[in-house]
């Protein structure tokens, strides 16, 4: 099953970080490409911002709607989730490290393992590549900038 882990760094403190991921209600502001969460299809969120384990998200982009459910939350430091509907991948699971840098920041490594659905041919290979990136970077970005505004 193909592998992926994606790094990006901050230099906002861990915490500004770690609620990011665990808050679905606010991904669509802060996760590039992503439009909004669809209100009709999720399952157990917090409306505080902190979803816990089983919490189902799902999320437009574009005219597609994927779902994910957190499988893990380790201490707020490894939150971990699986595709529950996605019409580009299957077998879907992720997890984020969130960990404090020597000297001060955050780094934030996103990592998983995912497969294309059959027929889709190289695209979704091609495509994601950028999209696990921009995955790491964008909380870091957001993390960033709210670190600064307080």
């Amino acid at each position: 099953m193909p592998r992926y882990a994606v790094r990006a760094t901050t230099s906002a403190p861990p915490d500004a970080v770690r609620r990011l991921p665990a808050d679905g209600r606010s991904r669509p502001r802060w996760a590039s490409g992503l439009d909004e969460l669809v209100e009709d299809r999720p399952a157990g969120l917090d409306p505080g911002g902190s979803d816990g384990v089983g919490a189902v998200r799902a999320f437009r982009s574009g005219r597609t709607v994927t779902g994910e459910r957190i499988t893990g939350l380790a201490e707020n430091r490894r939150p971990a989730y699986e595709d529950v509907f996605n019409p580009a991948l299957k077998d879907y699971r992720a997890v984020i490290e969130v960990e404090p840098e020597t000297g001060g920041g955050t780094a934030i490594t996103w990592r998983g393992t995912r497969r294309a659905r059959p027929g889709l041919g190289r695209l979704p290979p091609l495509v994601l590549s950028g999209v696990m990136r921009r995955m790491a970077a964008d909380p870091a970005a957001h993390a960033s900038g709210a670190a600064h505004t307080r």
